[in-house]
């Protein structure tokens, strides 16, 4: 496959970039600064882009198969999350590329709760607010489009720097917890959700979520 990766020299994205080589893809690995091309792997093709521009989405993600955007926002800069996802979902449906968008955790439901989402729940950290703010009109704008063919992940509530085991379980709109009370998945593994997600597509205009 022909992938492309935006935000590929932060911990999710050169994940991502990691395991789509080590499966024998082909991948363009996009970064904003022309600095930080010296962090992406020699196997990659790097290039410099914008997930904001539509423009550059269009020429990066053309004659490939998928693009996955793994960016993140600078703090105080959260706003810019809900525009970017427009500008990737604009993109994409140019070139007719499938596009898998890494988003948050907060707008999950909590188990057992009726639907109270993550965000929500009492003792829920301020400092957070932003961001979860964020990530949720981010993944509104996905709802809304009517024209690319998107997927959006949320990750577990704890996203660590655990090794790579290649185990997850998946979900949909809850909040995934497993039997010790945590809510987890290492970065590593969340690229394997990612590139198993790329390889067999299950979760197609629409989100899903993945856990330990």
């Amino acid at each position: 496959m022909r992938i492309t990766v935006f935000g590929a020299a932060g911990t999710v994205g050169g994940h991502t970039v990691a395991e789509a080589l080590d499966r024998g893809h082909s991948v363009t690995a996009v970064v904003r600064s022309a600095a930080r091309t010296a962090d992406l792997p020699d196997r990659a093709r790097a290039r410099v882009g914008d997930a904001a521009d539509p423009a550059d989405v269009a020429e990066l993600s053309r004659g490939g198969d998928v693009v996955i955007s793994a960016t993140r926002p600078a703090p105080g800069r959260e706003h810019e999350l809900a525009a970017t996802a427009e500008s990737l979902l604009e993109g994409t449906a140019r070139t007719g590329v499938r596009l898998l968008l890494v988003g948050g955790a907060a707008t999950l439901a909590v188990p057992g709760t009726g639907g109270t989402a993550v965000v929500d729940e009492p003792g829920f950290p301020e400092e957070l607010r932003p961001i979860a703010h964020a990530c949720a009109d981010q993944l509104a704008v996905c709802r809304r489009d009517v024209a690319a063919d998107w997927t959006y992940l949320s990750p577990p509530a704890l996203l660590d720097a655990g090794e790579r085991t290649g185990r997850y379980r998946l979900g949909g709109d809850e909040l995934l917890v497993g039997a010790d009370g945590a809510s987890r998945i290492s970065a590593a593994d969340l690229a394997v959700v990612l590139l198993d997600e790329a390889e067999h597509p299950r979760h197609r205009r629409m989100r899903f979520t993945a856990a330990y």
